[in-house]
């Protein structure tokens, strides 16, 4: 990670679960954070209670990321007043467990959509552009999902995923393109995603989680852990999809 030192990591989602996780080792690693959430006083409360010993230095912003122009607000904020982005962590995502057929599903399908694909897309754009102005080997990580892989089976025991796992899979597939397109571009900018199965976050509501509160779940320092891996590998490495299961996990 000493490549990393002092160097400016964008994190979507930042405001709790694996978001907040990978921020605070992020920082315990000296590296810069920016983190981006509606919630931008969860960030600020994050920040207060780092540990004495973290080396880098966190950084709020409201953000919106079904808004096309909060992101490049964001992203030029960033820009202006740490030099660019070297690193970013793609981790926002929802889930909304209305059936994908449901007459009243529009909003919610527009929402993830949003969330989920597009944000992740529009962020990359601004991410590489600030790496490729600059001619730096950034890397830019997706935090995917096994249900973009395999859509887990849970018919009487948890509601319909929705459109979530349509969503992820786009990660899947916009993970290769992006791979491909880095690689035409005669850049050295990695990406990676990364697929963890369950994990214990607020993603899931409470009445949620009291339904699947059984199944073994990783937690949020656990897919953090793998981000720490694929951005620590050497610069000729690259960790196109690395899947994280709990131990235990049928899906």
């Amino acid at each position: 990670m000493d490549r990393w030192i002092g160097k400016t990591a964008v994190v979507t989602g930042a405001s709790s679960g694996i978001g907040a996780a990978i921020v605070i080792d992020l920082v315990k690693a000296g590296v810069n954070v920016v983190g981006l959430a509606r919630r931008k006083e969860r960030i600020d409360a994050l920040r207060d209670n780092l540990p004495a010993s973290a080396t880098g230095t966190l950084y709020a912003i409201k953000c919106d990321l079904t808004q096309e122009s909060d992101i490049k607000n964001a992203f030029n904020w960033v820009e202006a007043n740490l030099g660019g982005t070297d690193i970013l962590i793609n981790n926002a995502g929802i889930i909304k467990t209305m059936n994908l057929l449901d007459p009243e599903n529009t909003d919610n399908l527009r929402e993830t959509i949003d969330t989920n694909v597009l944000g992740v897309v529009l962020c990359s754009r601004e991410a590489f552009h600030s790496m490729q102005k600059r001619n730096f080997d950034g890397h830019i990580i997706h935090i995917n999902s096994c249900a973009g892989h395999k859509i887990p089976y849970f018919v009487g025991l948890y509601p319909s995923f929705n459109i979530y796992p349509s969503t992820k899979y786009a990660v899947t597939a916009l993970t290769e393109v992006m791979r491909q397109e880095l690689q035409n571009f005669g850049t050295k900018v990695k990406v990676t995603s990364i697929s963890p199965g369950a994990v214990r976050t607020e993603i899931f509501k409470p009445e949620i989680m009291e339904i699947i509160k059984n199944i073994p779940f990783l937690d949020p320092e656990d897919v953090s852990q793998a981000v720490m891996y694929a951005l620590a590998t050497k610069p000729h490495v690259q960790v196109h999809e690395l899947i994280i299961k709990p131990i235990g996990e049928q899906a």
